[in-house]
């Protein structure tokens, strides 16, 4: 398949830049792969659609405050996005503008965490934090949340920080790693959770620290030859057995967002079962992937040329989604991290 076959056009005004005012008010286009039809409700909804014959799987990763800004000397203005933790406080990482700095320097964050440039690693640097405390508590006081980078508005104003610290995290976000959201859970309040326990619908959660490698760009022209960044993911006893359960009595797998599907599937491709584990998932799910766990799937609307997007396609046709597309842009909803979603059944 050719990377073109996935392009569609989006009107710059349906990229959300903000959240729903209440999560659950987010619109839900339901797409049923059988009888290939749309309905348009919201979130506040989904109770309607899952029963005690459905277990839904949730990704519990916890988004770190991972861009810091930091000043020179000089006082010129440097911008570090903390990646990936290699190893105890040495981290890759996007350093912007990366001619700025030369390895050896030191970056003062605030009067309790500065940051030393260790060495270049490929276009990204190696960084170590400097620091005296709990890195985490400390990085909530002086990082920001790393938005995406088609969030446009300007980070001046501390009510917006607040604002993305809140909702751009899952309501039970509880394991940090991550430097962006799973998406698809940021539409789940508390009392939706609740509600759909009491009517018999079962969930679990599993861990995949989303990275950077969920907006790499597919740059191959024959997306075959596509490589993902690897994302660690972590299954408990709980979970695995939970899943399995469910599977063996013929009840349906409902993948929250696509890094559940990628941890299920990859799982399920390489131990045969969902077991128990602490592993890396480097999974490129296109049309044409047989899918050996997920039988329903909740995910927002994905970017042009998107190996998410590819990803959707391949779990409902390619077609059946561009016209799913097609019919959320005619009817105005709003796209990608902070927009609407789709359920497919």
């Amino acid at each position: 398949m050719r990377l073109q076959e996935f392009d569609y056009n989006l009107p710059e005004d349906l990229i959300a830049q903000f959240p729903a005012q209440k999560r659950e008010m987010s619109k839900m286009l339901v797409l049923d792969r059988v009888n290939k039809t749309f309905e348009h409700r919201h979130f506040a909804d989904i109770c309607e659609y899952l029963t005690s014959d459905d277990l839904l799987v949730l990704n519990n990763t916890k988004v770190i405050p991972a861009r810091l800004y930091a000043k020179k000397d000089t006082g010129a203005l440097i911008e570090i996005f903390l990646v990936r933790e290699v190893q105890k406080d040495i981290w890759i990482s996007l350093i912007k503008p990366s001619k700025r700095v030369k390895a050896g320097m030191i970056l003062e964050v605030s009067g309790e965490l500065s940051v030393e440039i260790t060495e270049k690693d490929d276009d990204k640097w190696r960084v170590k934090l400097l620091y005296s405390g709990n890195i985490f508590e400390i990085l909530d006081r002086t990082g920001n949340i790393p938005l995406p980078p088609y969030i446009e508005r300007k980070m001046t104003s501390e009510e917006y920080k607040n604002l993305d610290f809140e909702r751009y995290q899952t309501v039970y976000a509880e394991k940090r790693g991550a430097v962006a959201a799973p998406t698809a859970g940021l539409h789940f309040t508390k009392e939706i959770l609740d509600s759909l326990e009491k009517q018999g619908t079962k969930h679990c959660f599993i861990t995949l620290n989303v990275g950077l490698g969920t907006f790499k760009p597919v740059k191959c022209d024959n997306i075959s030859e596509h490589k993902m960044d690897s994302e660690k993911f972590e299954i408990t006893k709980e979970a695995a057995e939970m899943i399995n359960r469910a599977k063996s009595e013929g009840k349906n797998i409902v993948a929250v967002g696509t890094t559940s599907v990628r941890t299920l599937e990859t799982v399920m491709n390489k131990y045969g079962k969902i077991i128990p584990v602490q592993d890396s998932s480097e999974l490129f799910i296109y049309p044409g992937y047989k899918f050996k766990t997920v039988d329903k799937l909740i995910t927002n609307f994905h970017l042009p040329k998107s190996t998410l997007l590819m990803l959707v396609s391949a779990f409902a046709s390619k077609e059946y989604i561009f016209e799913a597309y097609k019919t959320a842009i005619e009817n105005k909803y709003r796209f990608y991290s902070y927009g609407d979603c789709m359920l497919i059944r």
